[in-house]
């Protein structure tokens, strides 16, 4: 019997259930969609985690159903998105549903900070965002808002602290999942100390987070329970792993700060893997990586390739109906739109800027400049693609020069590194070779190692790594196109933000 690890991938689209060979192979996966937001009110973005534990069971027992053996798996491990955050009582029990991380409720009710904090982020010129950071925080809000839930609230989780509780019956949770507004302590990657800033920003106590375990560790076993309903065997080892985007990471293979890694999924990411912590753009932290003790610090478009779903719904629907004609992912025929239409889209660029503003005095938001008539759907499609890239060129970038190591390759993963035309134009704008990894289920397959260490398979992650992950086709960047986004970036891209400054604070102040 062939040894088989399984890897729990809860993004924001979908949830997904992966077996992997010892050898990173990709066995068997089930995938369903999430699709059951909510949005009580404008901008509010919510979810019945049971829903989420619906789909896992879902997602195992079709596995089994296929054909794939149970009692085959070694170990498994969980990973999710980031920043959605559950209140649940004693027995696990979701207290209300989940706020997400794309939630944009703001609670401006806060209690004064004592005054010597108050001083210190004054000086430091971070009242502004200290005050964004606790008005943003679900735990705030819910305090604030619904104190009778909050009082009941026994632990706050991420999704993977509720996912790790339902298969093990404890409250343990990874190190590398921390990511959003709790009192977690980037730098150390452990709760913060008693007498840490954090605990003023925020409502949550100590006794309400979990127990935290480092990616590679053991979190539990899984429950009779468990084991029932998702028909997993039960004492399956379940590993700690980390949050999706760190996953990513490890996926990739990245054991150092050389390899520049972009992930192309719903929230764009650029990073790296480094030993050393430092913030990108204060007051943002470098995010705990998937493996003990490293970093990811990272550049973000917050709502990147969900803009491809923007315009597969408002322009795509000729290369919907293709879709259906001929049964291929509809992405396939988005390439067409990118082949037909030339690098720099005939002078349209768009800044994808998707985000609030947050109440800066300086609001960045999104644009696309350049119009003519000339210009096509093929045209609008290209410039969302180039203005991602050119963002995350930008972070990346920055990136680079805070570590002060320089960034050779590029490896892409999440659903937009499988267009061959995407993957090109990041080479081009890059001017890096850039490659794709075997598969692009890159976060299950770190959480796949993770699990392999956990249960012994290999001896740690650059071993496991090294093992487990290779890379597939590698894009060079065309010099004439890489000379062509050289400039777009510098004399186009980068002014956009300074130079529109102005008319969004006009726009916010006469429509809101």
């Amino acid at each position: 019997m062939t040894e088989t690890l399984l890897a729990i991938d809860c993004g924001s689209q979908s949830i997904r259930a992966l077996l992997f060979s010892p050898d990173g192979t990709l066995l068997a996966k089930v995938q369903k969609p999430i699709t059951e937001y909510r949005s009580d009110n404008p901008g509010w973005s919510e979810i019945d985690p049971l829903i989420l534990w619906e789909l896992l069971g879902r997602c195992c027992r079709e596995l089994w159903d296929g054909g794939a053996d149970p009692a085959a798996v070694k170990a498994m491990s969980v990973t999710t998105q980031r920043g959605t955050q559950i209140a649940v009582d004693q027995r696990g029990n979701p207290l209300r549903p989940a706020i997400t991380w794309m939630d944009e409720r703001i609670e401006d009710r806060q209690k004064p900070l004592p005054w010597l904090w108050k001083t210190i982020f004054g000086v430091a010129g971070l009242s502004r965002a200290i005050k964004s950071v606790r008005s943003e925080a679900e735990a705030n809000w819910i305090a604030t808002n619904q104190p009778d839930i909050w009082k009941k609230t026994h632990k706050f989780l991420q999704v993977s602290g509720y996912l790790n509780y339902k298969l093990t019956d404890v409250f343990r949770d990874s190190t590398g999942a921390q990511v959003g507004y709790v009192p977690y302590d980037y730098k150390k990657q452990q709760w913060a100390s008693k007498k840490h800033f954090l605990w003023d920003l925020f409502s949550v106590k100590r006794d309400q987070l979990p127990e935290l375990i480092e990616p590679g560790k053991p979190i539990g076993y899984v429950s009779a329970e468990a084991a029932e309903y998702t028909g997993l065997p039960e004492g399956l080892p379940v590993i700690s792993a980390a949050a999706d985007k760190a996953c990513e990471v490890v996926g990739c293979g990245a054991l150092d700060a050389s390899v520049g890694c972009l992930s192309y999924g719903t929230r764009a990411t650029a990073t790296i893997h480094s030993k050393k912590y430092f913030e990108v753009e204060r007051p943002l932290p470098a995010y705990a990586g998937g493996i003990p003790q490293m970093y990811t610090p990272e550049a973000s478009v917050i709502l990147g390739y969900w803009m491809v779903s923007w315009f597969k719904e408002e322009f795509g629907h000729p290369e919907q109906e293709k879709a259906k004609e001929f049964g291929s992912p509809v992405e396939v025929f988005f390439d067409d739109l990118l082949n037909s239409t030339p690098p720099g889209s005939h002078g349209l660029t768009l800044l994808p800027k998707w985000g609030r503003d947050n109440g800066s005095s300086t609001p960045i938001k999104g644009a696309i400049i350049g119009f003519g008539d000339s210009h096509t759907r093929g045209h609008i499609y290209r410039a969302i693609i180039e203005g991602i890239t050119l963002e995350l060129h930008r972070g990346l970038k920055r990136i680079e020069r805070k570590s002060g190591e320089k960034i050779k390759v590029l490896r892409v993963s999440g659903g937009g590194s499988q267009s061959d035309a995407i993957m090109q134009i990041t080479a081009d704008v890059f001017g890096l070779p850039t490659e794709r990894p075997h598969t692009f289920e890159s976060a299950g397959l770190g959480a796949a190692i993770a699990a392999s260490v956990g249960v012994g398979l290999y001896p740690d992650f650059n071993q496991a790594m090294k093992a487990m992950t290779r890379q597939n086709e590698v894009f060079e960047p065309n010099p004439e196109t890489v000379q062509l986004y050289k400039q777009l970036f510098e004399e186009v891209y980068l002014a956009m933000p300074r130079r529109l400054a102005p008319l969004n604070k006009a726009l916010r102040r006469i429509v809101g």
